[in-house]
């Protein structure tokens, strides 16, 4: 295994919240930390590393990201839509993601959307995204390679600067371009508590 399979490897690209790990009963807030700690531990940068905590889902709740939670129980709607936001805030803002969860949460609370399936179309994308991803750094690295094959003084460690450089513009595209649609949703603009899109905590 060369060093970008170890990297591809350590990232766990195939964990993620399935539906039948989420129990049939409503939980806890400590349950659902625990579940997400068991489920995505092992991406963590750190050991120190908090995956979620109580004061994450409070300020998720303030912010109104889910629709308000009863007896302070958390349903499998709940937690389907947290770990919704918790693929979300790695990359966009907290208003950002109230933006677009709100119609979801509206249609959830009202009992007409079948989120469950919705959440089952997003796992079978994520999975696909998650070996497009693969194939992509792959093509990356081997671009870097070809790009700096001729140059002189090029160490090893100067053609990862580079593969890191390129990736992170890649990141910034996808980022640019979820900002975008998130901007051009339906009821919403991009001037549109434009504050909040760009400071929001995550």
């Amino acid at each position: 295994m060369n060093e970008l399979d170890e990297l591809l490897a350590k990232l766990e690209l195939d964990q993620n919240i399935q539906l039948e790990d989420i129990p049939g009963i409503d939980l806890y807030m400590d349950q659902v930390i625990q579940l997400f700690e068991n489920k995505f531990k092992g991406t963590k940068r750190s050991e120190g590393d908090k995956i979620l905590t109580k004061t994450m889902i409070n300020n998720y709740a303030k912010g109104k990201l889910f629709f308000p939670v009863k007896n302070k129980k958390y349903s499998k709607e709940h937690i389907i839509l947290i770990s919704l936001i918790y693929h979300l805030k790695g990359a966009l803002s907290i208003g950002d993601i109230k933006s677009i969860l709100g119609g979801i949460n509206e249609k959830t609370d009202e009992e007409n959307f079948d989120l469950e399936q919705f959440y089952k179309s997003y796992l079978h994308l994520y999975e696909k995204g998650a070996e497009d991803f693969k194939r992509n750094v792959e093509e990356m690295e081997r671009a870097v390679h070809a790009e700096l094959s001729d140059a002189e003084g090029y160490s090893a460690d100067l053609k990862k600067v580079m593969l890191i450089l390129s990736l992170a513009n890649i990141s910034n595209l996808y980022r640019r371009a979820a900002e975008q649609l998130t901007d051009s949703l339906p009821g919403l603009s991009g001037q549109e508590d434009g504050n909040t899109k760009k400071t929001g905590q995550k």
